[in-house]
């Protein structure tokens, strides 16, 4: 039988038992953080998190995580939460996020969570977001977008796209690439359209084309058709 975990000093405990050196190590090449790696993999953490009882969560948020390990255990924690709940804690998930792994996953996480109330949450947290001056609570915004890729967010997405377009940020323009291929790969004749009216600079036009021919789910003929259209 598997032992919940009671106290954040227990969840750091486990953590450190499943550290891996060489995962750290390789973690710290990928991941560009001031924070220290305690090389544990997520779907770990994930399990560890998992065993925290409901009612203990909200004590494990009033502690400050410092290993990168720690913050995405909070943001899993977070995202366990009722929604109401949830959003108290999401602007001080958000202010720890300051790399894309804790900001992606933490966006994942969350998006059943959001799901029932997208349109509040998107009013209420998302706008403020995309409207950031920070790189990575930009990105945030930019990720979460990713849960609404549906025929009835397609305009809203492509509008806010279009707003970032100044970014100069890389992590910022990697989201919206990441954003836009997605919407093509669902709505390739809507995102085509768009494509051709986009003001996106090169560097960004042209890393959504790249990420839309790196998927097996673009025929061939679409992909050469994209590829002229570079810029």
């Amino acid at each position: 039988m598997t032992c919940e975990i009671l106290s954040f000093e227990e969840l750091g405990a486990e953590l450190f038992k499943a550290s891996d050196t060489e995962f750290a190590d390789f973690s710290k090449k990928i991941i560009p953080s001031e924070r220290p790696f305690i090389g544990v993999k997520i779907p770990k953490i994930r399990e560890m998190v998992k065993r925290i009882p409901k009612e203990k969560l909200s004590e494990f948020l009033k502690l400050k995580p410092v290993a990168i390990e720690e913050v995405l255990a909070r943001g899993m924690i977070v995202a366990r939460l009722p929604y109401d709940e949830m959003i108290l804690n999401f602007d001080s998930q958000v202010a720890l996020i300051s790399d894309w792994c804790t900001c992606d996953t933490f966006c994942s996480a969350i998006r059943k969570t959001v799901s029932k109330n997208r349109e509040e949450f998107y009013e209420t947290k998302v706008v403020p977001l995309l409207k950031s001056r920070e790189e990575f609570s930009t990105r945030v915004g930019v990720v979460l977008l990713l849960g609404y890729v549906s025929k009835e967010w397609l305009l809203t997405i492509f509008e806010n796209v279009e707003k970032l377009a100044s970014r100069e940020e890389y992590y910022v323009r990697m989201a919206v690439a990441w954003l836009v291929a997605e919407c093509f790969i669902k709505f390739p004749d809507d995102t085509l359209e768009y494509l051709k009216v986009s003001k996106l600079p090169a560097w960004t036009f042209n890393k959504v084309i790249s990420k839309i021919c790196d998927s097996y789910r673009v025929s061939k003929e679409m992909k050469d058709i994209l590829r002229k259209m570079r810029k």
